[in-house]
């Protein structure tokens, strides 16, 4: 144990800033913990389509070679979408 001397205000000027940082860190963990404790929702059909590595259309060439045609994928998606209804 330390022992501290002094007068009251010289106290409350060591230890006022702890003392806010303890609040503080407080809040920080009760507010970590309710986004924490939120429910994923479940992936429309657009998104699993699109995580689908199968349904994956890459652009071959140009400037975008290697990105996703998300275009071309759309336009599957709604062909495909028509065929199950």
């Amino acid at each position: 144990m330390v022992k501290v001397e002094g007068t009251l205000e010289e106290m409350y000027e060591l230890f006022g800033d702890a003392r806010q940082m303890v609040k503080d860190t407080k809040r920080a963990v009760r507010s970590t913990k309710k986004v924490a404790n939120k429910v994923k929702r479940p992936l429309n059909a657009w998104q699993k389509f699109v995580k689908a590595k199968s349904s994956n259309y890459k652009y071959k060439t140009g400037s975008k070679k290697g990105q996703i045609n998300l275009k071309a994928m759309s336009r599957d998606f709604k062909k495909t979408r028509r065929n199950k209804k």
